[in-house]
């Protein structure tokens, strides 16, 4: 669990020195791979169904609490700062999660560069003030409400379909997610664009509230074409493998749905799991590793591929 910890911290942690940027009130980073690797490691690859990276996503919806406006009658003309949000939508983890971003899923922030739609579109931007309560103190420090509802220009549709509670500490509980977005163009059509990340839960007088947010933008384009990071099995083998020397016979992959799971023996003869989620432009992320402790039981672990390297 400590090893797990510091792995969450680090995927919260922000470079000071950088501007932040802002997607939909989360920090946005791009969609990152890290060190190329050599041509003829490229064997270790399955490239035999490239068009599998160009799908949208068939995933159910989870966002969709609210199948009436009747929620958001009382919110028309109300300041963000005189919303108090009901504490049902917040009591549990889960509750905030699929609350906020079924809220969000009904607010659209068109503007004239990036249009679509023909008309209104689902609640405009009502929703938006609704959605900023859902944070704790300490991120409207960080995030103003203009910074919030700008973050989301060009949005005009949001659906979450991944959503993954991963382990945490002192009363903070970060998920995994991804997201589905309709955003408009300067054509006047609209796009799908895919977004995964991580959101951090803190208690706040016993209710739940999102404390911190990250966003990674998917590419449909540089997995077809380019590189191996993208493919979980590749990862394995060549960074836990050629560049830390920690694998003696790895397993074939186990997928069920949009969960990878790699078991490998290690060359200390220990037992080593590695769990990935699969996106919808068919990346693998990888979420958690386990070596099974000498009671049998699998423990959290954090090995960073890139000090291999180093030493």
């Amino acid at each position: 669990m400590k090893h797990f910890t510091k792995w969450i911290n680090r995927a919260f942690k922000h470079d000071s020195r950088k501007e932040m940027t802002l997607v939909m009130g989360a920090r946005y980073e791009p969609q990152t791979f890290g060190q190329p690797v050599a041509r003829n490691q490229s064997s270790l690859i399955n490239n035999s169904d490239a068009e599998k990276y160009f799908r949208p996503s068939r995933l159910p919806i989870k966002n969709t609490l609210f199948k009436n406006t009747q929620f958001f009658d009382s919110y028309y003309e109300v300041n963000y700062k005189e919303i108090k949000l009901p504490a049902t939508l917040t009591r549990t983890p889960d509750e905030t999660i699929l609350n906020y971003f079924s809220i969000l899923r009904e607010a659209e922030n068109l503007t004239q560069n990036q249009l679509g739609g023909c008309g209104t579109v689902g609640m405009a931007k009502l929703p938006f003030p609704i959605a900023y309560n859902f944070f704790t103190k300490d991120y409207h420090k960080t995030v103003s409400y203009n910074q919030y509802l700008q973050s989301f220009a060009g949005i005009g549709h949001l659906n979450l379909i991944k959503m993954n509670r991963l382990p945490g500490e002192n009363g903070k509980v970060p998920y995994f997610i991804e997201l589905e977005s309709i955003e408009g163009s300067s054509k006047g059509v609209t796009y799908f664009a895919y977004y995964y990340g991580y959101v951090q839960l803190k208690k706040e007088q016993n209710l739940y509230k999102i404390d911190q947010m990250k966003l990674y933008g998917e590419d449909f384009l540089c997995a077809a074409y380019h590189l191996w990071q993208h493919d979980a099995e590749a990862v394995v083998a060549i960074m836990y493998g050629e560049w830390c020397k920690l694998i003696k016979k790895q397993l074939p992959a186990k997928q069920d749905g949009y969960v990878k799971t790699i078991n490998f023996i290690g060359t200390d003869e220990a037992d080593y799991r590695f769990i990935f989620y699969q996106l919808t432009n068919d990346t693998d992320v990888l979420v958690s590793q386990y070596k099974k402790n000498f009671k049998g039981n699998w423990e959290s672990i954090r090995i960073d591929p890139s000090e291999c390297l180093k030493n």
